[in-house]
């Protein structure tokens, strides 16, 4: 590092491309991506990732193994051929008239938005499936039972009773699900999307200011961070159970 040429001010230079823009506004530009996809994939994956681990803890072999067969395929495979897959397979593996719309309908970026979100959000609710299927099989097991005995459906018992409990006293572990999906999205990058990290390697390609583009980018991710941090200390804190793990 000691012969570098520290050039700061290489963010507020116009880009070499031509476009209206400087390199902190492509920084700016992976930024949001990064935060869209990701926050998108997030709400996506909570959904999916409940209602699988709500059917692991059935009383029903074939939901049971469904979500168990779910959890099996989307933890097994490494996440990068996941992204291969959802970008070239599945489109050629659609129906022709879906395969076309995305292929020829869509911008590129719509590509890759759509390919990104389904990748990361069904990936991340394999483990979001997991955490909650732990925090069911944590709860007494006479809560289900007393569910049932008050009348209520087996719907209804993990409705009103089972997940208001459950989804409270995994908090801390869903904290660090929602951090990865942010770090994952950079894997995004291999099939185009031009997150933060890609546009960070964009930068370096056409400026060479290796050390202020990656320190730039290490307290981009720094900032995710500390903001989903205390969102979610907030959220642990406001719906924290007296005599739970983590309750007072």
């Amino acid at each position: 590092m000691g012969g570098h040429h520290w050039n700061w001010a290489i963010f507020l230079a116009p880009v070499s491309t031509g476009e209206p823009t400087t390199y902190l506004g492509w920084l700016i530009s992976g930024f949001w991506n990064t935060v869209i996809v990701s926050l998108i994939s997030w709400i996506i994956a909570l959904a999916v990732g409940t209602l699988m681990g709500v059917l692991r803890t059935v009383p029903n072999r074939f939901l049971s193994g469904v979500g168990t067969t779910y959890v099996a395929i989307f933890r097994n495979i490494p996440l990068i051929v996941q992204f291969f897959i959802w970008y070239f397979v599945i489109p050629e593996l659609l129906p022709r008239a879906a395969g076309d719309w995305f292929k020829q309908g869509l911008s590129p970026i719509a590509q890759f938005y759509v390919s990104s979100i389904l990748c990361l959000s069904l990936f991340t609710a394999a483990r979001v499936c997991e955490q909650v299927r732990s925090g069911i099989n944590a709860l007494p097991r006479g809560q289900r039972a007393a569910g049932l005995a008050m009348g209520f459906t087996l719907p209804q018992t993990y409705r009103f009773v089972l997940l208001p409990v459950a989804l409270r006293i995994i908090v801390p572990p869903l904290t660090s699900e929602f951090l990865n999906i942010f770090k994952n999205s950079a894997v995004a990058s291999t099939i185009g999307l031009l997150e933060l990290s890609a546009q960070a390697r964009q930068l370096v390609d056409y400026t060479a200011q290796t050390y202020e583009s990656f320190i730039a980018v290490t307290l981009a991710y720094a900032l995710i961070n500390v903001i989903v941090m205390l969102f979610m200390r907030w959220v642990d804190k406001k719906t924290r159970l007296p005599g739970y793990v983590g309750g007072k």
